[in-house]
């Protein structure tokens, strides 16, 4: 049986209980994540910019980040980017058809984007795909897709390195 990492007591960091206070429920992610409070504090507001509003539109993010956490089998990613992706206006069906990888039913501009990010995560490099992104993308969108499927994939390593799973 595996050792589980230990999650810090939102009591016991100030940092923590703010962030929690405002989702209004325990994180996993934040709670491991505080076992280097230095890194808790500046991780948010790099997430933030990330994900957060930008040159590409919430949906495509939300796609990206999915195609992701789903190739990597990321439970919790997927997970939290099920419901921030719903919010976005992706349809159980489209989740359902990125793990298929039917990607046929998206727009082209969401099938570059979904393509890239699946290819990048399985090979750091997506020499396949990569060209398709800029009949639909300018640079600043490339560079912004890249950071979501770059932080995706760093949040996925995290939690399936440290075996976190979605809050019950």
């Amino acid at each position: 049986m595996a050792t589980a990492i230990k999650m810090v007591d939102p009591q016991q960091d100030e940092f923590l209980a703010g962030l929690e206070s405002k989702a209004k429920r325990a994180n996993h992610f934040f709670r491991t994540m505080a076992n280097r409070p230095e890194v808790l504090k500046t991780f948010i507001p790099f997430y933030g910019a990330v994900v957060g509003p930008g040159s590409v539109d919430r949906r495509t993010k939300e796609l990206v980040y999915l195609t992701c956490s789903l190739t990597n089998h990321c439970a919790y990613c997927s997970a939290a980017h099920t419901a921030s992706g719903k919010k976005a206006g992706i349809s159980d069906d489209e989740i359902r058809a990125i793990q298929n990888e039917q990607d046929a039913g998206f727009s082209a501009s969401e099938r570059a984007a979904i393509r890239y990010a699946r290819e990048l995560t399985r090979a750091a490099d997506a020499p396949q795909s990569r060209d398709e992104l800029f009949a639909h993308f300018n640079n600043e969108q490339i560079v912004e897709i890249t950071l979501v499927a770059a932080l995706a994939n760093f949040t996925n390593r995290f939690n399936n390195g440290l075996m976190l799973q979605p809050e019950a």
